[in-house]
Parts: structure tokens; sequence; C-alpha cells
């Protein structure tokens, strides 16, 4: 309990008192160790630890301590996300793609280019390879992976006509052409083709999507 300076009954508890601030003992400033210890503030560095040692410091170490306290701590989610800012780009920007062979994306697009050439005569497959680079400005068809895709296409019709009429790649004067039968069969062939590849681009989509999932689920 705290002296009775102010009753006439304390005179030895002011003795004791004045006594106390003389040597240091029980002062204010004698207290602050404690004070710092409990703050986290033992480790200032000594002119630091000097000032506020001799209580010229305290209330603004002390506000710190309030503010790092009431700070604001991280949960777990985001929240409501704010509206962009004005003049913000749209994100939605695919990066360059190289097509590849076997790649049922790099597929799904030749296949789409291929149902929509004339039928019956030889087209140049560096040509359906130009003509793919400028439909799709992000990416770049090789004449090998066209080519490729167009060996494939041929091999399936084989396997399900018994003959090479529907699909013919050949080498030609000017380099490698496609050649596709005139006949109604075809494209409803080709749409199955196409549908295939894009099962399979939606697969790999499925399976990309559970990557950031332990269980997989």
């Amino acid at each position: 309990m705290a002296p009775n300076i102010r009753s006439g009954k304390g005179k030895h508890a002011r003795h004791r008192f004045r006594t106390s601030q003389a040597s240091g003992e029980g002062s204010f400033a004698s207290g602050l160790p404690h004070v710092f210890a409990r703050l986290g503030m033992a480790s200032l560095d000594p002119p630091r630890r000097a000032a506020v040692d001799s209580g010229q410091s305290l209330l603004d170490h002390l506000e710190i301590a309030r503010l790092v306290t009431d700070a604001p701590t991280a949960t777990i989610g985001l929240g409501s996300l704010r509206p962009a800012p004005d003049g913000l780009p749209d994100p939605e920007i695919d990066p360059p793609t190289i097509g590849e062979a076997r790649d049922p994306f790099t597929t799904v697009r030749v296949l789409d280019l291929i149902a929509r050439l004339e039928r019956g005569r030889p087209q140049r497959v560096a040509d359906v390879a130009d003509r793919l680079d400028a439909l799709h400005l992000d990416w770049l068809f090789p004449a090998s992976v066209v080519a490729d895709v167009a060996l494939q296409l041929q091999a399936n019709w084989m396997a399900d006509y018994r003959n090479s009429s529907g699909i013919v790649v050949e080498d030609g004067p000017a380099g490698p052409t496609l050649t596709i039968e005139d006949s109604s069969r075809v494209d409803p062939w080709i749409v199955r083709q196409a549908q295939r590849a894009a099962a399979e681009c939606t697969e790999r989509l499925v399976e990309f999507s559970r990557r950031d999932r332990p269980s997989g689920d």
C-alpha cells in the first residue's frame, strides 16, 4: 500500500518515502526494468535504453506497445475484394504456347481447321500451319506438329474404315500435303475425332484443378 503522505499520521511513512526516493529504492525509475521486461524492450540499444531508463520515453514506448497489441491479426481465408481500380488491365491474357505433338490442346485446334478445309484437293501442310498461326495469335504451330496430327488422323481413318482414301497425307512437289475425301461420311467422323480430343483436354484440366487439394477429391 502507498504511504499516506497527506494525513498527519504519516510522519514515519513520509520519512520512509523520502528516504527511498533519495536512495532510489522503490522509485519509479527503479521499477522500469520490470516494465521493460514485460513489454519486450529489454534488448534496446544502449542510447535508447538509457533514455528509457531515465523515464524520458516511457509514454512513447507504452503507446507503441499498445498499438502493437491492438494491431489486427491475419485470419484464414480472404474476405470480400475491393472493386478494381480504374485503368487496371484485364488479366485474362493467355501466355504464348507452342503446339506439341500428341497434345490434345494442339490437336483440337488443328482438327477445327482441318474440318473446314476444301475437300478433294491437296492442301499443303505448311499452309495449314500458317493459317493456324493467323487464327491463334497466342499460339505457334510448327508444320511438323500439324503433319503429326494429320498422320494420326489418317491412321484413325484406316482403323475405322479399312482404307486410306478418306485422309491422305503424302509428299508433294511443294512439301507434304493433306487431302480429305469429299464425301458425307467425313464430317461426322472428324467431329468425333475433335470431340475425343476435347474430352481429353477436359480430363487434363480437371486433373490439374485437383493438384492444390491434398486428398485429390
